[in-house]
């Protein structure tokens, strides 16, 4: 008997910001990598995320929204989404099933143009649309682009998910497992404590610091009884922006260092003893040497 083939490759998961990219691949890999809030452009870089299955593995590669940019941040975090393109064996572009396609859908539909490599539309968030309304949506797509397949899903729900790994792996190429078969992300452990910290700080503040904060580790120990202490600083541009971080009295701060802690010890496995603390660099979304600092290229 012929011995069934293994498939393996990368797929990138595109779309406008605050389509649910990050929720859905959280849920196909079952664990919570890439981090999540109601806020556009949430993720800054690309991360890349890991599902091994008995026959296939597959690589995903969580990527910014792709967007028109309006400061340094914003042409750094498109170069990334958009770069991905050029590396992969499968897109899949989300978009969001409460939205009718606009401008944006359409820059990235014009970027999609370019590329040869097969492209699966996901529709997502069924959860919150009538079922007769998702035969018109994907027809208005299918009819704008030429995907390959379409396969209406609900990240949150983790509804139809088997579906869309099974459409990935018509794409994918035959290949041997590239990464060890515990590992679920390249992200080193620093970085992802950073980003659950920022996620914290978004769901807090809400609409009033929308993408002014970003999060750096200053110290990570472990400690001779096995906790770890985590000394982080939050960063905003202006006073302002502080002292709505930091809330009366300190309040807004404790609570999501409490909130933050919780999702560290889940993923570290360990008690967690976390030092926040908020300080400004004035504008620095736009100036290359902290963003650099910070991380991007």
């Amino acid at each position: 008997m012929e011995k069934a083939s293994h498939k393996s490759g990368f797929v990138a998961v595109i779309g406008r910001p605050n389509v649910g990219k990050s929720t859905l691949i959280n849920n196909l890999i079952g664990q919570k990598i890439a981090i999540m809030s109601d806020k556009p452009q949430t993720t800054r870089n690309r991360i890349l995320c890991i599902l091994t299955e008995p026959d296939a593995q597959i690589i995903f590669l969580d990527t910014p929204g792709i967007h028109k940019p309006h400061h340094k941040l914003g042409e750094y975090m498109v170069r990334a989404a958009e770069n991905t393109l050029k590396e992969v064996d499968v897109i899949f572009f989300v978009v969001d099933a409460t939205e009718k396609m606009g401008p944006g859908e359409r820059y990235i539909l014009e970027r999609l143009r370019a590329t040869k490599c097969p492209c699966v539309l996901v529709v997502n968030k069924l959860d919150l649309i009538e079922r007769s309304a998702v035969l018109p949506i994907l027809e208005s797509y299918m009819t704008a682009y030429p995907f390959k397949g379409a396969v209406p899903i609900s990240a949150k729900d983790a509804v139809n998910l088997d579906a869309l790994l099974k459409e990935a792996k018509q794409y994918l190429p035959e290949g041997p497992i590239y990464y060890p078969e515990d590992m679920v992300t390249d992200q080193p452990e620093r970085l992802i404590v950073a980003e659950l910290i920022r996620e914290k700080a978004l769901l807090s503040t809400r609409d009033e610091i929308p993408h002014a904060i970003a999060v750096e580790l200053e110290e990570m120990t472990t400690r001779k009884n096995g906790d770890i202490y985590i000394r982080a600083t939050i960063y905003v541009e202006r006073e302002s922006q502080k002292r709505i971080v930091i809330g009366a009295k300190g309040a807004l701060l404790r609570e999501l260092g409490a909130q933050a802690r919780k999702d560290i010890e889940m993923l570290l496995g360990t008690r967690v003893f976390l030092d926040l603390w908020v300080k400004v660099k004035k504008d620095w979304r736009n100036r290359k040497s902290i963003l650099h600092g910070f991380g991007f290229e």
